[in-house]
């Protein structure tokens, strides 16, 4: 039940509710209230004191609109509404003693700060400080940090608004940062100098409204002015993540979350924000053909040809990888149905149901989760197939809501959870004994259905799903599986059965997939991971930031990724490489630009022109056959090497082998 009061801040009378604070309630009514310490995801701290504003008839002195209610306040005399002041000569006079505070110990390294130019200190102090300086003691300066290889400290920057503290204890879920010391002492510190044990710790440095956490890789390379900047999706997991990708020239520079709601607030995995050195190297920026055993490179009507005359008259097959824009999956899969082949993009084994998309996308939202009572995760572990969506889940958590896990013991998911088994047999007793719950998500990961019984291990999420009287979502760990499955890129009876007879395969990046000796392999892809070691012809493809696609989201929610840059050498866009081909092997597809492929893509999936819309789906549920034995798996054995652009990247070596330091047995020196 809403609480609605009036209130008067400068002079404009609104209507808010009683549990906002005044820093909500002057955002609402179109003022602007600077503030360094408060943020709007997390816990309020009160300690920075920029956001002071004068309350009318309160007590004479300024008070942090952050910390205070609406309904704290007192009507006037005459049951008038209460009146808030945020220009008065009392709050410029408070904002400047503030500030002047803020600056007596921030060293004046703004020409060499990587946050100069989109500092919040800068710009505040501009603003609403004073012009000089009263304090002629010495400034003082405190140790830097060692948090790892991503974020980079200078502390004696540091205003001590605590917002990474906030950040990594409520959103992250590890307790290793903190403040020491009080008064001019204070500082913000790691426990034990610890570096950071978490994949999200890269949202630090957004936060950080001042210098003193930057960003270790992009440390002194490009000032912000100097960047492109588009706005697109990430690839990195099936999440959809809204992200920022700035360039300079041809290159990635930097990749920054973009605030949705829906998706991922405005949180990104470190994945997706530092994965953009694995774009600039092992590139394949030529067509190469295998001649005598040995690649060697090629003109595009020579590689061309080639796998026009070896699919001629062959059983061909076609495997999308977990990157391809949904375009390229539609363009393929006509382009080989046409030849009489088949495509399969279920490449890491799971079995989906073709044709029914309340059984592998589901009909939660991922919003959903933020007001869950109860959330089942059945063979799934969101810390490393999704950190962004299990930060959703610790959220939940956090307001009381109950998790319940069956799959591996001992996963550490930054909260607490309840063991409910390893796998089949106890979803086969949830599924027949589930009492209804209020607002209940069963969440089902891919380690459920990889194993040939995902029907049945579906059908039973689904029967739980009905009894529980709640909602399901099927949590993927490849960006391009919903799409592809939306086209209906599937063969009966799965990836052995598309792959059987094969004379000629196909291979539109597919390179988590072991490919036999026999087959003629083409590959087409960006980097030369292991599907281009396989290939007899190598076509290189553009990667995600360099040609626009459609990619659709583990909630099936279509989003249109954007060219940030264009493809190195002769690499070309994915779906004009199977345009130019489809006309060497005859079977020409209909379409010569992106936006005619698009019109064919939307007539045969009319849902796919619901941008950024989560499309509702018929509840179809699987008929509950019988389970096999064992317990589910974890599929993603590597958070940091799961695709070949992770796998090129260094940063992303270096973290992976940190995180198996971390995870070995810790021996006491004798």
């Amino acid at each position: 039940m809403s609480d609605l009061r009036k209130i008067i801040i400068d002079e404009t009378e609104v209507e808010v509710d009683g549990a906002m604070t005044l820093i909500q309630a002057c955002e609402q009514a179109g003022v602007e209230i600077p503030r360094f310490c408060y943020h709007e995801r997390l816990s309020i701290a009160g300690n920075c004191r920029m956001c002071l504003v004068e309350v009318v008839g309160g007590p004479p002195k300024p008070a942090a609109s952050c910390a205070m209610q609406v309904r704290d306040l007192r009507p006037g005399p005459e049951g008038q509404p209460p009146v808030v002041k945020t220009n008065s000569p009392m709050v410029k006079k408070a904002r400047e003693g503030v500030m002047e505070f803020m600056l007596i110990n921030h060293p004046l390294d703004c020409p060499i700060c990587d946050q100069g130019g989109e500092c919040d200190l800068q710009d505040q102090a501009v603003a609403y400080g004073l012009s000089g300086t009263r304090f002629n003691e010495p400034k003082r300066a405190v140790d830097d940090l060692e948090l790892g290889p991503l974020v980079s400290t200078a502390m004696t920057r540091c205003i001590s608004c605590t917002r990474c503290v906030r950040f990594t204890s409520e959103v992250a879920g590890i307790t290793q940062m903190g403040q020491t010391g009080r008064g001019e002492d204070a500082e913000i510190t790691s426990y034990l100098n610890q570096t950071l044990d978490s994949n999200l710790q890269g949202n630090i440095i957004d936060l950080c409204p001042v210098g003193a956490l930057t960003s270790k890789p992009y440390a002194f390379t490009a000032r912000p002015w100097e960047l492109t900047k588009t706005e697109t999706i990430d690839v990195m997991d099936a999440l959809g993540s809204n992200i920022r990708v700035d360039t300079k020239g041809r290159e990635v520079k930097r990749i920054l979350p973009r605030n949705h709601d829906g998706v991922n607030e405005e949180w990104i995995s470190d994945k997706t924000r530092f994965v953009w050195d694995g774009l600039r190297r092992q590139r394949l920026d030529t067509p190469y053909v295998r001649e005598n055993g040995k690649l060697r490179p090629a003109t595009w009507g020579e590689a061309l040809t080639k796998v026009a005359d070896a699919m001629k008259g062959k059983k061909v097959a076609g495997l999308i990888g977990d990157l391809a824009p949904t375009e390229a999956a539609f363009a393929l899969k006509q382009m080989i149905q046409g030849l009489g082949g088949n495509v399969e993009c279920r490449t890491n084994g799971a079995v989906l149901p073709a044709g029914n998309r309340s059984a592998y996308v589901g009909t939660a939202s991922i919003e959903d989760i933020d007001t869950a009572k109860v959330i089942y995760l059945i063979g799934s572990n969101p810390r490393n197939e999704a950190p962004v969506l299990n930060a959703r889940i610790r959220k939940a958590w956090l307001q009381g809501a109950e998790v319940i896990v069956l799959g591996p013991k001992g996963m550490d998911l930054t909260y607490e959870t309840t063991y409910g088994g390893r796998g089949r047999a106890p979803l086969n007793e949830l599924a027949e004994n589930a009492q209804a719950q209020d607002n209940a998500i069963v969440i089902v990961g891919q380690g459920a259905i990889c194993e040939g019984d995902g029907i049945a291990v579906l059908g039973k999420t689904m029967a739980l799903t009905e009894k529980l009287g709640g909602k399901m979502m099927v949590l993927h760990t490849a960006a391009s599986r919903v799409g592809a499955m939306d086209v209906g890129a599937v063969t009966e009876g799965g990836l052995d059965t598309a792959l059987e007879g094969a004379e000629v395969i196909y291979n539109l990046g597919a390179d988590e997939v072991e490919i036999s000796d026999g087959p003629f392999v083409v590959y087409q892809g960006s980097h030369g991971d292991r599907g281009a070691h396989r290939a007899d012809v190598i076509l290189p493809a553009a990667a995600y930031t360099e040609e626009n696609g459609l990619f659709v989201n583990t909630e099936g929610r279509p989003q249109l990724a954007m060219r940030a840059g264009y493809a190195p050498g002769e690499a070309k866009e994915n779906w004009a490489i199977l345009r130019a081909l489809s006309a060497e092997v005859g079977e020409g597809l209909a379409y010569d630009s992106l936006a005619q492929l698009r019109q064919a893509l939307i007539a045969e999936v009319p849902h796919l022109a619901k941008i950024d819309q989560v499309v509702e789906n018929t509840w179809q549920p699987l008929p509950a056959a019988a389970l096999k034995k064992g317990a589910f798996v974890e599929t993603i054995a590597d958070f940091y090497l799961t695709n070949p652009i992770a796998r090129a990247s260094v940063l992303m070596a270096e973290l992976s082998a940190a995180a198996k330091a971390r995870g070995a047995e810790q021996i006491a020196a004798e």
